[in-house]
């Protein structure tokens, strides 16, 4: 058998999403050459050219001076934060590259529409990082909704628990924690889910109604004496499962994505940066906007229903999908519940089958092996020769974004939304 030629990769924003994708690439030299990388961060350029295992790397210090390059690699991942997609993606695709492009594509539908459109003009692959298309567990659910064992889908419920510490983290002191500077969250958090329902449903989605509000990680439930920050001497803050001084011990490992050289700081550098960084704040005096709880109902062709709920509140993903033949459960519940990843229950005779999906390694937690299952797909996925073929190509990953921002539309609105109408309103020739 012959050996694949390898791809060869480079990154743009050197955070957490990128290094892990290069740690995992570098697990399989077989496949992939690990060759360019640009953060305006030294430290992050340092970190990439470790999780590479090149220590040859080419460094930059911004996307445009890589990009000012001859063309250096086979495909660009881009890591970069949400507002900053569209310009490195147009760029790398113009100057040949394929992409793997972090999720959302943009933080508005116009964009999103319109990479895809240059994508296709360009002739190239565009891969969304919608890791959960490639996870044991999803993975295992479509084949067996295509197998017909649950006779045809009529309805599918599916929820995501954030979880108290990362809707603290992410969404009230962090990066997404003010939707009007960057994306309504069940864009930024929850496309993975509206492409996972679109994949196993596999017909067009109709209509959006949802609802859902910030109201918990507001000052109205402050507790009395709590001050802006943290580290200021909260009164309640050795029982306050939020406060931000839990950075020194059980949630340190967060602190590996926004606060370089986390690893052998001390506990006073620590505090101290927390003194004066967004994260030392107290998430009852935040600016947040984003939601804590949102709700969403869809309509798909053939008459099939779906629901989903986002919630800070609960922790894992769960998926309930009814069929004319028997009702199929997978997840966090019935992992715990029931000690299987999946369990498959006949109408008629009440039989019930257990299932178990394989374990990657690697990767985020609360990606249930979606990125290993990525980098083990990616090759496959970029050597294809019919885009239309792919697994998460832009042109697929693109309903989920136009489904997601109509949910946002219709919480907001309190319409329903025609998403065929929707679409076309933010399409742009």
């Amino acid at each position: 058998m012959s050996t694949p030629q390898r791809l060869k990769l480079a990154g743009i924003g050197c955070g957490g999403r990128v290094r892990t994708y290069f740690e995992l690439a570098a697990r399989m030299p077989h496949w992939y050459e690990i060759v360019a990388a640009a953060d305006p961060q030294p430290s992050r350029l340092e970190l990439a050219r470790r999780a590479s295992g090149n220590p040859g790397l080419l460094c930059f210090r911004s996307d445009r001076e890589l990009l000012s390059q001859p063309k250096l690699a086979d495909v660009m991942i881009i890591g970069t934060q949400d507002d900053y997609h569209v310009e490195p993606c147009l760029a790398a695709m113009e100057k040949g590259y394929d992409v793997l492009l972090e999720k959302p594509i943009a933080c508005n539908l116009r964009d999103v529409l319109m990479l895809e459109r240059r994508a296709r003009a360009l002739g190239r692959k565009v891969v969304i990082c919608h890791v959960l298309r490639y996870t044991p567990l999803y993975g295992t659910i479509k084949e067996l909704i295509v197998s017909g064992v649950v006779g045809d889908v009529v309805a599918v419920h599916a929820s995501e628990g954030v979880g108290a510490w990362h809707q603290a983290h992410s969404f009230v002191r962090g990066h997404w924690a003010v939707t009007e500077k960057a994306t309504p969250m069940i864009v930024a958090k929850s496309c993975h889910d509206m492409d996972i329902l679109a994949w196993l449903i596999d017909q067009p989605c109709k209509c959006v109604a949802s609802f859902g509000e910030l109201r918990y990680f507001t000052a109205a439930n402050a507790p009395t004496g709590a001050p802006l920050r943290c580290t200021d001497g909260c009164p309640v803050g050795d029982a306050c499962m939020y406060n931000a001084l839990r950075y020194l011990d059980t949630q340190k490992g967060w602190l590996q994505w926004v606060f370089d050289g986390w690893a052998t700081a001390s506990d006073a550098e620590i505090t101290a940066w927390l003194a004066q960084s967004p994260w030392g704040r107290c998430v009852y005096h935040c600016d947040n906007t984003a939601v804590d709880r949102q709700v969403v109902a869809l309509e798909f062709e053939r008459g099939i229903t779906a629901t989903f709920t986002m919630t800070a509140f609960d922790e894992g993903r769960n998926i309930i999908v009814m069929g004319t033949k028997g009702v199929l459960r997978g997840g966090r519940a019935t992992r715990l519940g029931e000690g299987c990843d999946i369990i498959v229950e006949e109408h008629a005779t009440g039989q019930r089958t257990r299932h178990m999906a394989r374990a990657f390694a690697g990767g985020y937690d609360s990606h249930e092996d979606g990125d290993p299952g990525l980098m083990y797909a990616l090759y496959d996925e970029m050597t294809k020769v019919d885009a239309a073929q792919m697994r998460s190509s832009i042109s697929r990953s693109v309903e989920s974004h136009v489904i997601a921002f109509a949910a946002e539309e219709a919480r907001l609105t309190g319409t329903v939304i025609n998403v065929q109408e929707f679409r076309a309103r933010h399409q742009v020739e």
